[in-house]
């Protein structure tokens, strides 16, 4: 299953490429890593669960957001982890980026139980 994350990641630079969205190289890059955080997360934790998730990129004026939705109710927490773990940073790097890129981020309950971690980040101006 973590194959599938490569493939999301080029379909999500594939599409904003498409859209012609206004993101520099840089931002391209940080949405790229909150992708790669979010599915990796979905797909190791919430696979139980669900079998299947969705991703959303959702282009608006100024900014980009990108969702990824699954069926677990787990709510996940960006919790800072020791220098001798070597899993469990994935979230605090979400909010690390998103805030270093003044965005915002966040986690939403589905109405089927599931949820949506989410990213938001404002688009470069040209």
């Amino acid at each position: 299953m973590d194959a599938s994350v490569p493939l999301v990641r080029h379909a999500v630079r594939d599409l904003l490429h498409r859209r012609q969205a206004p993101v520099s190289p840089d931002r391209l890059g940080s949405l790229l890593l909150i992708v790669s955080e979010l599915v990796t997360n979905a797909v190791r934790h919430a696979v139980l669960l669900t079998p299947q998730i969705g991703v959303e990129v959702t282009l608006a004026p100024g900014r980009v957001r990108v969702a990824v939705e699954d069926g677990h109710p787990y709510r996940p927490k960006a919790l800072e982890t020791g220098a001798e773990h070597t899993s469990g940073r994935g979230l605090l790097l979400v909010k690390i980026v998103t805030r270093e890129a003044g965005g915002r981020c966040g986690v939403d309950s589905t109405a089927a139980g599931g949820k949506i971690v989410w990213a938001e980040l404002p688009c470069d101006r040209h």
